[in-house]
């Protein structure tokens, strides 16, 4: 049930009406017309564009329009005004009927409420965290990690087939990087006394898979030259990370479908077949890039290198694929992968970088358009730094670690659920500060606070009802006399109920589940204004004397209860049964 979506449709049938009447001429798109909340909920319950938005291409002022349209929707029985303001903005009032009959709605439909088709099973990529396979996962992964989860949460509510991705960069040099300093613990746990020169990893995570590779090959590498031991090495160290890695995602409840090594690539042909696809489009060529701008290095010189023709799908400069020695440049892997991926028949892929990655943003975007013929669209999301304060200060925890904050460190010292919410209070590409003290305090500053404190509200007054011999299942609740919910205030959180099949479609059409923090924050508020109201108008009060009466309220109460599930769900949250 989607009231803003039936409305429209309603919107969309009058202006067909008008142009079969002469009131607008032939052949205009109304793919620009829309139905959403009026900016001031003072001025109604929905408000449409339509006669500004077809004004100019019906050759009609804008006021016109509107009052034509205002005339057939005011004689829809569910539309009980349509006002026409300014220019021509047009307002509409909703019977109460339509807000109770949501309350039902939700309550047969239980947690998919809301739920969407709007994806049409389109195949969705989802690609994110993708950290190098060097060590646990920090502070900084975090952010990307739970917001690439919960976007792939979001299209799959939204009607999307999405699969979850995580790449390996197990193919460049920080992996041989990490071999050499695992080679180190393992001497060392063979009693030596070792060094980690500038450049390895000396991070005391190593320890137990320096002591792990002891174990498994005993004595066998030490004091072996590094072509003896470092491809094994690197291998089982590059494993080991991986564990730590994928332990960690499970920290935050996160489980990928599918890992992709870029290792995997050399030596199958991949990137060869991918940078063949792309000169068969006439699309590389042998050439030189332009000097660097600004200050000019030193042993800079032109050198003709096998490039890609970026600039032909919107890229600033044409890019290198392969340096001049003959050897891949770090491009053309990403090139091959996502070569791959579009091979693999998905209709949308999505990137999740890090802000670090903003440089790389427009190459890739202009590779997946050459490789897709412009058919596959890449969206890529840059997730901004997070900053983490304690007691007013910046904090930072143990430099067990090396020197990073782990996730597990966030994670153990706030939880999963609270590290999840935080890190989607924010949109992805804004800065987040991450305050430990604040993300614990029970306020209504605190946003994980205030929703799950509402669900809780809620469980209690169910408790409360039971003992008081109400009935409160679902059924019984969505079966209740909804006619009652007749005051201001519950008509407003039954209309902010409401909003959520809309808002579902606008963040997956945005690719941004921060919108859904932010609507449970909205919610909760209404709710725990309802529920203060209350406390000055005994009306109010979910359980009456009444039990008829009791029912239609607590029904709107679950109701809320509902959507905060179904929304937490999304972001990766469990909701509240009760406070502690």
């Amino acid at each position: 049930m989607n009231l803003f979506a039936d409305i429209r449709t309603q919107v969309i049938a009058d202006l067909n009406a008008m142009v079969e009447a002469g009131q607008l001429p032939e052949g205009l798109n109304f793919d620009n017309v829309t139905v959403e909340p009026p900016r001031d909920a003072t001025h109604g319950d929905m408000a449409t564009n339509a006669a500004m938005v077809l004004a100019k291409p019906a050759g009609l002022k804008p006021r016109d329009i509107a009052d034509a349209l205002a005339a057939r929707l005011a004689s829809d029985d569910r539309i009980t005004a349509a006002e026409v303001a300014g220019p021509g903005f047009l307002n509409l009032r909703l019977s109460a009927s339509l807000w109770q009959g949501v309350v039902g709605s939700i309550l047969t439909t239980g947690t998919d409420f809301g739920r969407s088709t709007m994806g049409k099973h389109k195949k969705v990529n989802v690609e994110y965290v993708s950290a190098n396979p060097t060590g646990p996962l920090h502070v900084g992964h975090t952010r990307g990690a739970v917001f690439g989860d919960a976007l792939a949460s979001l299209l799959d509510f939204a009607g999307f087939d999405v699969t979850r991705e995580y790449y390996i960069n197990d193919g460049g040099a920080q992996v041989d990087v990490l071999a050499r300093s695992v080679y180190l613990r393992y001497l060392e746990a063979h009693g030596q006394d070792v060094a980690f020169p500038d450049g390895t990893y000396p991070g005391d995570y190593l320890v137990k898979t320096g002591e792990a590779l002891k174990a498994k090959v005993g004595d066998a590498y030490v004091g072996k030259d590094e072509d003896v031991w470092l491809l094994d090495v690197r291998e089982f160290a590059t494993e080991a990370m991986m564990d730590l890695i994928r332990a960690d995602l499970g920290l935050l409840g996160i489980k990928m479908d599918r890992f992709f090594s870029e290792k995997s690539l050399y030596g199958s042909g991949l990137i060869e077949k991918s940078i063949k696809s792309l000169d068969d489009k006439g699309l590389i060529y042998e050439g030189y890039l332009e000097p660097p701008k600004g200050k000019m290095p030193e042993d800079w010189e032109p050198r003709e290198q096998t490039l890609f023709k970026s600039t032909e799908h919107g890229d600033d400069v044409d890019r290198p694929v392969k340096k001049s020695d003959g050897s891949w440049t770090y491009f053309a892997p990403d090139i091959a992968y996502h070569y791959d991926k579009v091979e693999r028949g998905y209709d949308l892929l999505i990137d999740v970088f890090g802000a670090d990655h903003g440089g790389y943003v427009k190459r890739m975007k202009a590779a997946v358009s050459a490789l897709s013929d412009g058919k596959v669209p890449l969206d890529i999301k840059l997730t901004q730094l997070v900053k983490l304060f304690k007691n007013g200060e910046p904090f930072k925890m143990s430099k067990r670690a090396g020197t990073f904050v782990k996730l597990s460190d966030v994670v153990k010292e706030v939880g999963s659920d609270v590290t999840r919410f935080v890190m989607l209070t924010r949109k992805n590409d804004a800065p987040l500060d991450f305050d430990f003290d604040k993300v614990l305090e029970q306020s209504r500053d605190n946003p994980v606070f205030y929703v799950q404190y509402a669900h809780a509200r809620v469980n209690s007054v169910l408790r409360k009802a039971v003992e008081a011999g109400v009935t409160v299942d679902d059924a019984s609740l969505a079966n209740a006399d909804l006619s009652l919910l007749d005051h201001e205030a519950e008509l407003t959180l039954a209309a902010k109920l409401a909003e959520w099949p809309r808002l579902i479609e606008t963040a997956a059409r945005a690719n941004e589940p921060h919108r859904i923090a932010f609507y449970l924050y909205e919610l909760a508020g209404e709710f725990h204004g309802l529920w203060n109201r209350g406390n000055e108008l005994p009306e109010l009060r979910f359980l009456q004397d009444d039990q008829k009466v009791s029912q239609a309220k607590i029904a709107l109460a679950r109701a809320a209860a509902v959507v905060i599930a179904a929304g937490l769900g999304i972001l990766g949250v469990e909701p509240a049964e009760e406070m502690r």
